[in-house]
């Protein structure tokens, strides 16, 4: 039979310590590193329930001194576990959804490119594209074959989408360097329903692709408003308006509208060359386009 040699304040930090290694495993870990969180999870919970540590006994360490505790500590440490719980799974599941998204979006966002200008026959662009293709797709499927975030955790055909996109794309270098340009833009267009069929499967709506992909190019006109560089809104306005409009095309209700009005008065305002009002509008800017993806995204 065993001796306790855990105090009770021991104890409870296990039991902490135990549920953010569970986080941790359950949402932003994968592979060996899931299994490592995952067994020190337990070991945690279950020397806090049953008081003893077998490393404790081989260096002779004792924090069982018997004190017992008030209910004002009590509380404070279910609070602080109810906390941990809460805030902890939903800000989990908030950003590793949208890390997701906005490595999707970079990855996307040349195959787009490489697409395009397949189809405009412009092989210098294609060229430079799909090289670019090559390596953000290979950074993604490094990333997410071994992990997977919940938002994909349940997805058993995710890996063997990502080979067959893999293999497209491979099989089309020599077409895109010197081939028919037009052959290779219709092979890539095979890519786009197995990228749809991915976000579909796992609840995505383009919407909220779309307004991930926005996210970064108003991040852009926001700084330089609040710096007040008038000349740096402008430049920054072209790219966002373009992203925000792929937003628009999907849904223009109210709330986008909202982002598009604060946008535009901004570049007024830039063009105008009154730099006071930039600040004040860039934050109407971000709180508009918060709100919507709070909701949506």
């Amino acid at each position: 039979m065993y001796q306790k040699n855990e105090g009770m304040l021991d104890r409870l930090i296990r039991v902490i310590l135990g549920e953010v290694f569970f986080i941790l495993a359950w949402f932003w870990l994968g592979g060996s590193f899931q299994t490592i969180a995952y067994i020190l999870s337990a070991v945690m919970l279950i020397t806090a329930i049953t008081g003893f540590c077998g490393l404790y006994k081989i260096f002779g360490i004792n924090t069982n001194n018997n004190k017992k505790y008030s209910k004002v500590i009590w509380s404070i440490f279910a609070i602080l576990f109810l906390a941990v719980a809460i805030v902890g799974s939903y800000y989990s599941s908030f950003f590793t959804k949208k890390l997701f998204l906005e490595d999707y979006n970079v990855m996307n966002n040349y195959y787009k490119q490489t697409l395009f200008n397949t189809g405009q026959d412009n092989r210098l662009e294609s060229i430079a594209n799909y090289d670019k293709l090559v390596i953000e797709y290979r950074n993604f499927t490094d990333k997410y074959s071994n992990y997977h975030p919940q938002v994909i955790a349940k997805d058993k055909n995710f890996n063997s989408d990502l080979v067959k996109v893999k293999n497209i794309i491979a099989g089309l270098k020599n077409e895109v360097y010197v081939g028919d340009l037009k052959d290779s833009h219709l092979s890539f267009e095979e890519i786009r329903p197995i990228f749809q069929d991915i976000l579909k499967r796992n609840g995505f709506s383009m919407l909220a692709v779309y307004l991930v992909d926005f996210h970064d190019s108003m991040e852009k006109v926001i700084e330089e408003a609040d710096n007040k560089n008038t000349a740096g809104v402008i430049i920054t306005y072209t790219e966002a308006s373009d992203k925000l409009l792929a937003i628009e095309e999907v849904a223009n209700d109210d709330e986008i509208k909202a982002i598009r009005n604060n946008l535009e008065t901004l570049l007024n305002l830039a063009q105008e060359g009154k730099m006071e009002g930039l600040s004040d509008t860039a934050a109407k800017l971000k709180s508009s386009f918060i709100k919507v993806y709070l909701q949506r995204g």
